[in-house]
Order: structure tokens, then C-alpha cells, then sequence
């Protein structure tokens, strides 16, 4: 039986209707899922997919011992003519995200306890408490609100500055969680001691119902307080002798370290930043509903005042802008240093007659570019959402009368749009917000050539062009979410390890995913190799663009995958890259730009081989960029 599943193209942006197997939904799951991680981490106490799960019971011969219930736990049922005789007496999860609890724990484990193990049960993990930290940080205080932007106009400096709600507003509740282990000490200052926020004890009764948690800090620096670090551990035995945390490098001795990508860091904005001194105590408050958590940040008073202050409801954002942008989005709003490539490049095209589009969700180039001198600014809005962020930064720079919003897709562009004048200058950075993988921002090219019409004979078109690069790598541990588990605390998982691979063969093996490279260490084996060229001057071509070559392999090591990214090309001398920023030493260790992700093609051969007697020497290559679908279709071998 076959399924039509409709999406938007995000490389072409039309909508398409594709014929899938009846089980694509099924092994696309499996595929992407991080089980095998999880198996990996030797802390871990896990229950494998129920699916699998019975086959590896009979497999290990504890199929007289170990009864599979393939139901979510709130319908197990229990009594004679239940699945469980009686209530059980040690209750065994494994329910966490890297926020505790937003993956539904509370719920879950209130319901357990209600009906499903008897009173005074052991829980196994024991308990779970969850760690806090303030400190200061320009760099992740970057990915929730916008800085002033400063452009250097013949007329001299303007200034971009936030609208006052996108200053004021608290953002959106969903927690920030990343690798921390990879952030530099430089980026942030600390200013507090860590402490315990509040704990959960899973042998007794668990209430998931909103409620919130204070404690007293006692700055150790001075400082403005803008960020909550936060993390957990899990106490698996009632003592506390076998633990599982997941505090950060500076918190706990490297020679502990276990990597994860499974259970990582937690990174809270507070609503605003607060200075504070050191030495003069401030609350801190958590608040939490059933799944998420969130923080405010008072100077001490009086105990009374204090209480009377606490909201516990979620905050919601008010400015739009938060759900406009991600937070690597404003990181790299906020780049001061790219920001400075597209004004130069600017200021090469624009003259004083110039009629300029700009086509992007929710940039910030149509300001720049009327700062700059052009004589009349459009912007093209796919999306209610970004007309709204974008008509209010217009109105808190004065600039509402100068830049017209058009809230239309590009072929459904008129000329009363545009005031039946011909754009001259067509500028995107670009961005879209539909993007996964590094290429679906080429939407700017399906764009560019449907406006055709609307264009001049002689347009500038910014960036002019664009290419597709690769470079083979050898990952710290990345590769670990697709190797073979093989064995985990004596259990033979190969069941689960060949329905991964099967759903893999299914489907994604032969493709790239995303991944931001900041957080996932690795060295190049080779230099980087530019493989396809987009000519944005030029409208999309009818005939797929084609190219097949070798990468030579400079330095030893395990060939993990190819990482793959686009440059874009602004103007003379002047390109962007989405991906390598640097080699930053002879060992190859890579820099990358945290504002986007790259995309990964993993090599299964190397990754699932104990041992590789020949290391390869070169890496063959055959990539096609298929005009209709918008789809790049990639194979690498290892020679």
C-alpha cells in the first residue's frame, strides 16, 4: 500500500505530493532516532523500543522472565485480567530529556505511582536533582535579543535599534539546549556558586501540577545577570553511590567525562538583565508546569514580598521576533563581523537611483540598504509573521514610510506591488525560515527567477552567486549516533542495531543531515573542495547540475563522513560561509560557524568496522542538483 504525504518544497517552495511506502513514517523514525547514542552511554539505565524489545528478550534467553507490553504506560492495566497481575514493587524508567522533565516524567510518574506499583516502592533511578548557575554572557545573551547595529552611511552612523516589546519581551519557554562542554571559558563569566535548584525523589509520590522553587544566591562576582545554566544528575541506588550527571567541564574533572547528545546542558534566559553586585543576595526562582521550566531573578527582600511577586505562568512572547527567529538566527543577526560583509558589498552595488528588493524571511538588508543610499526599498514577506516583526522594526527606526512591505509569495509578485517600477538591485543574505540543510536557502534562486519580469535588463543581483563545498572528517564523537551497539551490559542488541540499519538503507543513509559542527569537535582529513556552482545572475536551468571527483586525504585518520556547506558569494571579493571558518591548527582541528548547521553524510563502512587495515587515500564523489525538485542526491566512496 502506498501513502501521498504533501509538503512544502523548501528548495523551490512549491508544494509537492509524494507517493511513500506505507512504512516510510515508521523507518524514518527509527532512522533519525538516537537509541544507539543512548546504548552508548554507559551511565544509562534504558528501555529499548518496544518493538524490538521482545525479540532481544527471546534472543537473551529471558523469555520466561521478562513480559513486553507494547502500550504507553497510563494504559497498563493491572488486576487478574491485566497486563500486570499486581502492583510492582520496583518501578525502572528512563522518561528524561535534557530538561528533566520535557518529555512528560511528571505526568507519568504521578500515574505510576497512583496504579501501577505498590506504596514504598524502590524507584530505579533513585532520584534526580537539578543544578543552577548564573553568569554573564554577551555571546548567549546574542541569541535572544537583537544589539543595536551600527552602519557607516555617506550621511554618517545610523543606528538599527530593537523595537521597545522585542526588548521587553521574555521570549518563548522552550529551553536552549546545547553541547556547553564546547563553549571556551572566555564566553561567558560566572557569577554564582552552582547550586541545587530542587530534586525528585522517584520511590515516593510524584505531583506534576505547576509549582515553583527559590533559592538564595550570593553573587561571587559583579555583573549582569543574564543567563541560568542548568543541568542534572540522576542518583540510581538510594545512596547516591552510582550516579549519572551531567554537569559541564568546569564543574567536574575531565577524566569523568562521558559524551552524550542525548541528555546535554540547559541554557534559560532571564526575561531581562538584572546587574548585580557581589556579595548582595538575590532569589532565584524556577518556575515549572508539567513539562518545561523557566527562571526570574529578584534581589532579596522580604520573604512575604518575595512570595507575593512569584507567576507561575509561562512566558509567551509578545514581540513576534522569537518566533520569527531561532536562536542561532539572532547569533547571527547579531554578527557584527558579518553584518559588515553585506554593508560592503552594499556599497559596491547601490547608487543613488537604485530600486532595491530585498528577498528573505525577517532580514534586516532592506534597512541597510536604504541607510546606504538606495532610492526606494521593497521587501518581500512570505509570512504574516514576518510582516509583523518587520513593520515593527521599521517603525522604531522611523523607517515605516520608506521601506514597503509586500506580503506575497515571489510568483505572485505584480507590478502595483512594486509601484510598477523595475528593481534594479535584487538582494537576499539569504534566508529562509523553512531551511534544514545548508542548500535549501538556494529558495533565493527559484525566487530570483520568478521575478524575472519585474527585474531590469542590467540587475544587480546580490549575492551573485553561490557554492556547494565538502570536506572529509574524522569526528571526536559524532559518529557515535550511528555505530552499531553491538552489546550493552552483557545484552546482545544486534536486533536493534539491524532495524536501525535497515530503516537507514530505507531511506537516509544516502543522505545528509544537519548538524551545527560547534558542538560536535572533528578534524579534516582533507582541504575543502568547492564542488558546485549556483549562478544567481542567471535564472534556475532546466538541466540538473552535475559533478563527480576526488577528495585527496591529507592526514591519517578515520573517515567518518563528508561535511557539506555553502559559501555565498556577495559581490567581488566578498563571500559568506555557512559552514568552515577555519583549519586552526596542522592536527586539522575545524571552526565552524555557529550560526548554522552543516550537513553531515555519515559513512556507514567506516563507522560500523571494528578495524580499517587500509586507510583509504582519497574519497570519490558524485553530487547532483536536481533543478525541478530543488534536491541534491550525493554517493561518496572510499578508495
Amino acid at each position: 500500500m502506498k501513502t501521498f504525504c504533501g509538503r512544502a518544497n523548501p528548495t523551490t517552495g512549491a508544494m509537492e505530493w509524494l507517493e511513500e511506502d506505507e512504512n516510510y513514517d515508521y523507518h524514518q523514525e527509527i532512522a533519525r532516532s538516537r537509541y544507539a547514542d543512548m546504548l552508548h552511554d554507559k551511565d544509562r539505565v534504558f528501555k529499548p523500543m518496544a518493538n524490538a524489545a521482545v525479540k532481544i528478550v527471546e534472543k537473551n534467553g529471558f523469555r520466561d522472565k521478562i513480559k513486553v507490553i507494547n502500550k504507553h504506560s497510563t494504559e497498563v492495566t493491572v488486576g487478574p485480567d491485566g497486563d500486570m497481575q499486581c502492583r510492582a514493587n520496583i518501578l525502572v524508567t528512563e522518561l528524561f530529556d535534557t530538561e528533566l522533565i520535557g518529555e512528560g516524567a511528571l505526568p507519568t510518574y504521578e500515574h505510576a505511582h497512583k496504579y501501577l506499583v505498590q506504596e514504598g516502592c524502590e524507584a530505579v533511578p533513585h532520584r534526580a536533582t537539578v543544578y543552577v548557575q548564573l553568569v554573564e554572557s554577551k555571546r548567549m545573551w546574542s541569541w535572544n535579543k537583537l544589539f543595536p547595529i551600527h552602519v557607516e552611511a555617506e550621511d554618517g552612523e545610523k543606528i538599527i535599534v530593537s523595537p521597545s516589546e522585542m526588548e521587553n519581551c521574555p521570549g518563548v519557554p522552550s529551553v536552549c539546549d546545547i553541547q556547553l562542554n564546547q563553549l571556551p571559558s572566555s564566553d561567558f563569566t560566572i557569577l554564582s556558586d552552582v547550586v541545587t535548584m530542587f530534586s525528585v525523589d522517584f520511590s515516593k509520590p510524584v505531583r506534576s501540577a505547576s509549582t515553583y522553587y527559590r533559592v538564595q544566591l550570593e553573587p561571587v562576582k559583579s555583573g549582569k545577570a543574564q543567563i541560568v545554566l542548568s543541568w542534572w544528575d540522576i542518583d540510581m541506588d538510594p545512596s547516591g553511590m552510582i550516579n549519572c550527571t551531567m554537569a559541564p567541564y568546569w564543574v567536574k574533572s575531565t577524566s569523568a567525562f562521558q559524551w552524550r547528545d542525548h541528555w546535554m546542558q540547559c541554557v534559560y534566559f532571564l526575561p531581562n538583565e538584572e546587574p548585580v553586585l557581589q556579595g548582595e543576595k538575590v532569589h532565584l526562582t524556577a518556575c515549572r508546569d508539567e513539562y518545561s521550566v523557566w527562571y526570574k531573578l529578584q534581589k532579596a527582600r522580604g520573604e512575604e514580598e518575595n512570595k507575593a511577586d512569584v507567576r507561575v505562568d509561562s512566558p509567551v512572547c509578545r514581540c513576534h521576533a522569537h518566533l520569527l527567529w531561532n536562536r542561532p538566527r539572532f547569533g547571527e543577526l547579531n554578527d557584527q563581523n558579518r553584518t559588515r560583509q553585506y554593508i560592503k558589498s552594499l556599497m559596491k552595488v547601490l547608487k543613488t537611483d537604485s530600486v532595491c528588493l530585498c528577498i528573505s524571511d525577517g532580514s534586516l538588508l532592506p534597512v541597510l540598504a536604504h541607510y546606504l543610499g538606495a532610492k526606494q526599498v521593497f521587501t518581500l514577506e512570505n509570512s504574516a509573521v514576518s510582516c509583523s516583526v518587520m513593520e515593527k522594526f521599521f517603525k522604531a527606526n522611523r523607517l515605516e514610510d520608506k521601506i514597503k512591505i509586500i506580503e506575497a509569495r515571489p510568483e505572485l509578485l505584480t507590478s502595483s506591488h512594486l509601484e510598477d517600477k523595475k528593481i534594479s538591485v535584487l538582494v537576499g543574505e539569504p534566508f529562509f525560515t523553512t531551511s534544514l540543510l545548508p542548500w535549501h536557502n538556494l529558495y533565493f534562486w527559484y525566487a530570483r527567477t520568478a521575478v524575472t519580469s519585474h527585474l531590469t535588463s542590467s540587475v544587480t543581483v546580490l549575492p551573485q552567486s553561490a557554492s556547494l563545498h565538502v570536506m572529509i572528517v574524522e569526528f571526536q564523537d559524532l559518529w557515535r549516533i550511528r555505530s552499531p551497539c553491538g552489546t550493552c551490559e552483557g545484552f546482545d542488541v544486534q536486533t536493534m542495531d539491524d532495524m536501525i540499519k535497515n530503516s537507514l538503507n530505507f531511506r537516509e543513509s544516502k543522505e545528509a543531515e544537519p548538524h551545527p559542527l560547534w558542538e560536535y569537535p572533528c578534524k579534516s582529513l582533507s582541504d575543502p573542495q568547492e564542488v558546485l556552482t549556483f549562478d544567481f545572475r542567471k535564472t534556475v536551468p532546466q538541466h540538473c547540475l552535475s559533478t563527480e571527483g576526488s577528495v585527496n586525504l591529507l592526514r591519517k585518520g578515520k573517515s567518518h563522513g563528508a561535511v557539506l556547506w555553502m559559501e555565498y558569494h556577495l559581490a567581488a571579493d566578498i563571500s559568506v560561509s555557512t559552514g568552515l571558518m577555519q583549519i586552526s591548527n596542522e592536527k586539522g582541528n575545524c571552526e565552524w560557524n555557529p550560526h548554522c548547521k552543516q550537513a553531515v553524510y555519515f559513512f556507514s563502512s567506516v563507522i560500523e568496522s571494528e578495524t580499517l587495515s587500509d586507510l583509504p587515500n582519497a574519497v570519490m564523489y558524485a553530487i547532483n542538483f536536481n533543478t525541478k525538485t530543488g534536491e541534491i542526491a550525493m554517493d561518496f566512496k572510499l578508495l
